[in-house]
């Protein structure tokens, strides 16, 4: 036997080296992530609306918070969630009263290319115009966009064989310095998502060019690719809200069941305009509202419109010889303090400047008279009674889709129209409401009207259909108990008003004491309940077998708002030109309108109880048009609290 009587301690003295080396060499980097998200060409803080600046939204003054966050932190990556290129008149004026040119650069670019944008993901709203108006935008943008989940439609292509309509992840090469200020290569993947809801709510843009596949089916297949492609970190930015309870296959918000796939490091989230970690999220499962995390995993959504910034520290070790998250914290800084209602933060100069000419041209676009008013349109109650900025939208859809049907097959069909309040206070803030003033109506108060470049579609249905129809949209209010509190919560806030359609042509009226028969995906959720009461076509109960045209927007008609019946198989009507532009065809040949409803629907009395809901405080100096209606109390925040009166 031959014996190494020095060999084994001279080994463990290496290895104790060794591992003293390793220790000396370990770093930390400390990474900050930013965010922006839902935009919707608020690149300025101007509303186009009012035809003023606002300090409650705009990039303009998140770019301050930007700045302020990257001064902070050695390493810093941005990245923008999508939604960006619509949702104002400036954005309509880009897409369709000025056309981006071929070559031209999108405004939105001109802006975030200023940023120095690390990556971007593409929101359900960048849709809106088709996709060669997107393509032709996202070609102005100098850094990457990325969407997994949606994929060409080839028909000779299978569809698990189908290539990606866009980036569906990139890796960035960075080098960041360390906390003793040495630099480091570092391999960062992003991955975006977008809801596959895209398909009926964009249908006319998107049926037969793409399709769009499961956004956790997607992540689980993709993520370990970008691992095994050497991405280090993860970043995953769903355009996808976050709801309780079950995410099934194909769902819109799919936030929770991403947060539980190995892998991502860090989401950045949006679409549905909240704002995270904020106390609306405490009673979800798996949140830890102090680190800013779901499942663990650090994530933000920094509301809408720029109005906060999204902001995630992630401490990285390389002690065990891979970069390794150790801490993290997630956070969202304001604009302004919504208490005292003041800004944080200035503006921007540089927005004003990039932009210049295309605001210009937007404010000689919305400044435009169309006709006069005799009384002021708002939009403060048009969740709890018949109201004429609703009923207007109806009346313009009823007066194309009267010319539209002429000399064919359903000119002699009964003829109504579906209509829903946008602009209704909320999550979007209590000064979020129509309120046009008397007199001149601009093309700015038509697009305060009707904020989507939605297009005019009709639908052929039955009486029964129609009865659903309202079922539906009644989901909007809390179920009523007789017996209970005398005053109880009539509107039910996470119920959104672009699905509380009120149907013009019948009367009815709604039995809130009754539970919903649906719930918010469209399933019958109580099959012996009617909170659609005296249903009638004129002035005689709805014949359940008669059929009706009703006109609406390619949203409800293609199967946005899992309304029941409306899946785009009975569309009768598919035209090209938008809601709005039907509203100043409307106004241009009424001249002058004088704003009233018909009060063809109403909320029916529940004697013994007091059946309030929030408001804008704006809307108590147009009280006197509304007798049913009382003010209770002024919080002082811009809302109000209100009460319906028998």
């Amino acid at each position: 036997m031959v014996e190494f009587p020095c060999v084994i301690p001279r080994i463990l003295t290496l290895l104790v080296a060794l591992s003293f080396h390793a220790g000396l060499h370990a770093a930390q980097i400390r990474l900050r992530i930013l965010e922006t998200t839902d935009v919707h060409m608020n690149l300025l803080n101007y509303d186009y609306y009012q035809d003023k600046t606002t300090d409650e939204y705009g990039l303009a003054k998140t770019i301050s918070l930007i700045k302020a966050a990257r001064a902070e932190s050695p390493n810093s990556l941005l990245f923008d969630n999508g939604d960006l290129l619509q949702g104002n008149p400036l954005g309509d004026y880009v897409a369709r009263i000025k056309p981006l040119a071929e070559g031209e650069r999108h405004p939105a670019y001109k802006v975030l290319n200023q940023l120095n944008v690390d990556a971007a993901n593409i929101g359900n709203h960048e849709f809106n115009y088709g996709l060669p108006f997107l393509r032709r935008a996202l070609a102005g943008a100098n850094f990457p966009y990325v969407s997994a989940n949606v994929m060409i439609d080839d028909p000779g292509t299978p569809r698990d064989k189908a290539q990606h309509a866009f980036t569906p992840y990139v890796i960035l090469d960075r080098t960041f310095v360390d906390e003793a200020g040495r630099p480091h290569a570092l391999k960062v993947g992003v991955i975006g998502f977008v809801p596959p809801q895209i398909m009926q709510w964009d249908k006319g843009h998107l049926d037969g060019r793409v399709f769009a596949n499961d956004i956790q089916e997607t992540a689980r297949r993709l993520v370990p690719k970008m691992r095994a492609e050497g991405a280090q970190v993860v970043v995953a930015i769903p355009h996808s809200g976050f709801e309780r309870g079950e995410t099934p296959r194909f769902a819109e918000n799919s936030v929770a069941r991403l947060a539980e796939i190995p892998g991502i490091d860090a989401i950045l989230f949006g679409h549905s305009h909240g704002e995270f970690p904020g106390a609306f999220f405490a009673p979800y499962p798996k949140v830890d509202l102090a680190r800013g995390t779901i499942n663990g995993v650090p994530s933000v959504m920094p509301g809408r419109w720029g109005d906060h910034l999204g902001v995630i520290d992630l401490l990285l070790d390389d002690a065990s010889g891979a970069w390794t998250m150790m801490d993290s914290r997630a956070e969202i800084r304001p604009i302004r303090d919504k208490a005292s209602r003041k800004a944080l933060v200035d503006a921007d100069p540089m927005v004003a400047a990039a932009i210049g000419a295309e605001h210009a041209g937007t404010l000689a676009y919305v400044r435009a008279e169309v006709a006069q008013t005799s009384a002021p349109i708002t939009s403060y109650f048009a969740q709890v009674a018949d109201d004429p900025s609703v009923q207007v939208v109806s009346a313009a859809q009823l007066a194309y889709a009267r010319r539209t049907l002429q000399g064919t097959e359903y000119e002699g069909l009964p003829l109504l129209s579906a209509a829903a309040p946008f602009k209704a206070g909320g999550r979007q803030g209590w000064s979020y409401y129509t309120d046009i003033p008397a007199g001149p109506i601009a093309v700015r108060n038509v697009a305060d009207l009707y904020i989507y470049p939605n297009t005019v579609k009709a639908v052929q249905v039955s009486g029964a259909q129609v009865r659903e129809w309202l079922e539906m949209s009644a989901g909007q209010f809390r179920r009523i108990d007789p017996a209970g509190a005398p005053e109880q919560d009539l509107v039910n806030d996470a119920f959104p008003t672009y699905n509380f359609d009120t149907i013009d042509g019948v009367r009815y009226q709604i039995d809130v004491t009754q539970p919903a028969r649906y719930d918010r995906s469209g399933k019958l959720a109580a099959p012996g309940a009617h909170r659609i009461v005296n249903l009638e076509y004129q002035g005689k109960a709805i014949d359940e077998a008669q059929r009706f045209i009703v006109v609406t927007n390619n949203y409800r008609a293609t199967g946005g708002g899992n309304f029941p019946g409306l899946d785009g198989k009975n569309v009768v009507v598919d035209a090209p030109d938008e809601n709005r532009e039907a509203l100043v065809d409307y106004f241009r040949q009424v001249k002058r309108f004088d704003p009233a409803a018909d009060g063809n629907w109403r909320i029916l009395p529940v004697p013994g109880v007091k059946l309030r809901f929030l408001s804008g405080i704006g809307g108590a100096t147009h009280l006197e048009r509304y007798p049913t209606i009382r003010l209770v109390k002024d919080h002082g925040d811009g809302s109000g609290l209100y009460e319906l009166t028998p």
